[in-house]
């Protein structure tokens, strides 16, 4: 398979934006003692501890005036901090890395969210229609599956999954689907399977779809899907900012982990999702620390499936 690779044009204007400091609007704190930051993230459950840690005044304690900006993902994430419209951002692991092999010089500085572990009740997975032959992730070979990103975290754990059964991932046809419209592609058979991630998951198993893999669990125990990250201009120029943004997001996170209840109402704010699902969907885990031993067995399989050319260095990659 072909490398991933950015537009040279679009990295040498997102590189000479970040060379004239572009990341830190607002930086310097106010009169109240407070630094304004701007944050993108995608408004599904994975941030619910971003949302929390601002309802429940974390980030203020810790010094920090947030502002969280709705993103599409890290396609648009990672040019928006790289270019400091965004001061740090919420995105996968595949996409930051996708990033550091094109020379962009993101850093992670938090973990964001991760798998929990168990097969079959996971806050992603590979589905399939009511009355589908396929049963395991094996027998999604030769199929169509849909994914909300080609090349990236989706498509690159299931192949994964289908191989680990003993598959073979070569003959899967990936479609590009936004998330909401998968359950609809898979009742009117325009795909085999989907991959999906909660609220839709739950959506689509209400709906009679069958999960035949649950392809985080797969790809890593403990894998952690997506992480907070930043620039490495912003870590060196402002390392208190990075610090306090550190402590505020992990505080945030461990509040999470310990109140679900309080993560089901913060999710009827910020998201359109029905309240009915919101009380039933599968919550991820929000540990804290680095899991660079997850991260190495995601960059092991984007080289395997030349989506990177290169194992990502850890020690670049994290703070």
């Amino acid at each position: 398979m072909r490398r991933m690779i950015l537009p040279v044009a679009a990295v040498v204007t997102l590189l000479a934006s970040t060379a004239c400091g572009g990341g830190q609007e607002g930086g310097g704190g106010d009169s109240g003692g407070t630094q304004s930051i701007t944050v993108g993230a995608i408004p599904i459950v994975d941030v619910a501890p971003l949302h929390l840690g601002l309802d429940q005044g974390i980030f203020e304690k810790h010094g920090i005036d947030l502002e969280i900006k709705n993103t599409t993902g890290g396609a648009q994430a990672v040019p928006s901090v790289v270019s400091g419209e965004f001061d740090f951002a919420f995105g996968n692991i595949t996409s930051i890395m996708v990033g550091r092999d094109n020379d962009l010089p993101l850093t992670i500085v938090a973990n964001g969210v991760t798998s929990t572990g168990e097969q079959g009740n996971d806050f992603g997975a590979v589905v399939v229609p009511e009355g589908s032959d396929i049963t395991d992730a094996k027998g999604l070979e030769d199929s169509t599956i849909a994914v909300n990103n080609l090349k990236n975290i989706g498509d690159t754990t299931v192949r994964n999954s289908v191989r680990k059964a003993g598959g073979d991932s070569d003959t899967i046809e990936f479609v590009e689907l936004p998330f909401p419209e998968m359950p609809a592609a898979l009742e009117r058979g325009d795909v085999d399977a989907a991959w999906l991630v909660e609220p839709f998951l739950t959506s689509a198993l209400n709906n009679g779809a069958t999960e035949v893999a649950s392809n985080f669990v797969d790809a890593h125990k403990n894998l952690s899907v997506a992480y907070y990250f930043t620039t490495e201009q912003v870590v060196a120029q402002d390392p208190e900012l990075v610090d306090n943004f550190t402590a505020a997001i992990e505080e945030s996170m461990t509040y999470a982990d310990e109140h679900p209840d309080e993560v089901r109402r913060i999710l009827g704010e910020y998201t359109e999702i029905e309240p009915e699902v919101i009380e039933q969907i599968r919550l991820p885990r929000w540990p804290n620390g680095y899991n660079q031993e997850s991260a190495q067995a995601v960059g092991e399989l984007l080289v395997h499936d030349g989506v990177v050319e290169d194992q990502p260095d850890m020690d670049k990659l994290f703070k």
